[in-house]
């Protein structure tokens, strides 16, 4: 065991060893003004001992015992000393601080300088830097932060963002430039979304492109630069609206169609002939009898003779003809709808086979009209008429049928409603004179032959259609008329 003696001089040493230790201990500390450090010391003591001694000019120092640090705070540029002692008067460390002014005040007044016309952002000093650090309304201020933080790499640093502010200022003014009230752009994320009901497609894809064109650059972040986030690759501009269905087409107009067909005609017939041609038909010839009771047998020869057309002819015939035929017809279509109109005659006629047999063939004559009505525009009363007119007329019969004429118009004019228009007219003019022609039967071997004729025909025509279309409300336009003239009650 040891001396109460004993103890005492282990004690002296080991204070004395301590001290000796202790000396050695020392660290220099420079600080920059305005900026704050904190030291870590693992050994720190449980009791501090009173006489912290050290500049207080210089700088301010607080001790936290429980978390074993020591903050220094610079307040003036100089130098001093500071030990650190426990409460036996023990040296556990010496600090010489060094607090020295620096340049990061005349670096904040350039930038500040230099960025002074960008709102939104704030230059201050933090842990030895400056710090530019705000929100932003247009991505252009961000390339001169950018430019001027380069200048300064060491000392300046930016932590400026994009206000959100700005793409909701960039929304309402794409929503603006749109100019439909019922198409709203919104910003989310960076992402402007349409979202509303467009009147048809183009002015859909119209909207999307507008959009884009507002749409502002993209600015990296710095943690994106190093690949620390991944932006997902989504379009700038997300089109969300809808198309109105297409409007139910009001019923299309009603349109009424008067065609009058006026054909005038004119016939003239002249003609003469005189024919003396007896002929002679021989009767001549021997007749055989027998011998009866009263009555002698033998040869009986007799001679007979006919004249026929004994006694001359003359035959004059004058033969005028007029004749107007008025057609008129009508009929109510809708508008671009084709209307037709047929007047047709069947004229039955017999043929002949190879094999000797008749049968019955019909030969069509009479008039069909096309006629596709369709209105210029709503806000007009001219109408304009395809037309497609066929005429077949009976010139005559023949033997081998009827001879039929067959004339045709096509055309396309326009007229207002109400008026009339005459589409086209066919006019013949037919003549024909025809001399000493036998008539049919006639004798090719007479005894006398004294036959003169001469005939002339001629025969004139002139064919107009007349069209009027009259726009109606409805179809029901004019049924009281109809009914008026026919007496009907409801």
């Amino acid at each position: 065991m040891l001396s109460t003696k004993n103890i005492f001089t282990f004690l002296i040493l080991a204070t004395f060893s301590l001290s000796i230790f202790a000396k050695d201990k020392v660290e220099r500390i420079t600080l920059d003004m305005g900026l704050t450090k904190e030291i870590n010391v693992p050994n720190m003591p449980a009791q501090l001992g009173d006489d912290l001694n050290y500049n207080r000019n210089i700088v301010k120092i607080s001790v936290a015992k429980e978390l074993k640090l020591i903050r220094l705070e610079p307040i003036a540029a100089g130098s001093t000393n500071f030990t650190l002692r426990d409460s036996n008067g023990v040296k556990i460390v010496e600090y010489i601080i060094k607090v020295r002014k620096n340049n990061l005040n005349s670096v904040a007044a350039e930038i500040k300088n230099l960025l002074s016309d960008i709102e939104g952002i704030q230059i201050k000093q933090v842990n030895g830097r400056v710090v530019i650090d705000g929100e932003i309304l247009l991505p252009k201020d961000m390339n001169r932060i950018y430019s001027t933080v380069s200048q300064f790499p060491d000392v300046a640093t930016s932590m400026v963002t994009m206000s959100p502010l700005a793409q909701k200022k960039i929304a309402e003014l794409i929503e603006k430039d749109i100019g439909n009230p019922e198409i709203h752009v919104r910003a989310v994320n960076e992402k402007f979304i349409l979202e509303g009901v467009a009147s048809n497609d183009a002015e859909k894809q119209k909207a999307e492109i507008l959009a884009k064109t507002y749409v502002p650059d993209v600015i990296v972040e710095s943690a994106e630069a190093a690949g620390i986030v991944k932006k997902r690759k989504i379009d700038s501009v997300i089109n969300l609206l809808a198309v109105k269905p297409p409007a139910e087409q009001p019923p299309a107009k009603t349109i009424k169609l008067i065609v009058h067909y006026v054909e005038l005609q004119k016939d003239y017939t002249k003609g003469f002939r005189f024919q003396w041609t007896p002929t002679m038909k021989d009767d001549s010839g021997v007749q055989f009898s027998a011998g009866g009771q009263n009555s002698s047998g033998g040869v009986l020869s007799t001679i007979t003779g006919t004249i026929n057309d004994l006694f001359p002819k003359l035959n004059f015939a004058k033969a005028h003809g007029h004749a107007r035929v008025l057609k008129s017809s009508s009929l109510i279509v809708e508008d671009g709808n084709p209307g037709v109109i047929r007047s047709i005659t069947r004229i039955p006629y017999s043929v002949q086979n190879q094999y000797g047999q008749l049968s019955t063939n019909f030969e069509e004559a009479g008039i069909d009209t096309n006629i596709t009505p369709r209105i210029i525009n709503a806000k007009s009363d001219s109408v304009g008429l395809t037309i497609t007119f066929s005429l077949k007329s009976l010139i005559g019969q023949t033997e081998k049928g009827p001879l039929i004429s067959n004339s045709t118009i096509q055309t396309r004019v326009t007229v207002r409603s109400t008026q009339s228009a005459a589409i086209g007219g066919l006019v013949g003019n037919d003549s024909s004179t025809a001399y000493n022609r036998l008539p049919k039967g006639a004798s090719e071997n007479p005894l006398l032959s004294l036959y003169a004729s001469k005939q002339f025909q001629r025969n004139q025509s002139q064919f107009v259609v007349f069209v009027t279309p009259v726009i109606l409300n409805s179809a029901s336009d004019g049924a009281d008329e109809v009914k008026k003239k026919f007496r009907l009650k409801q």
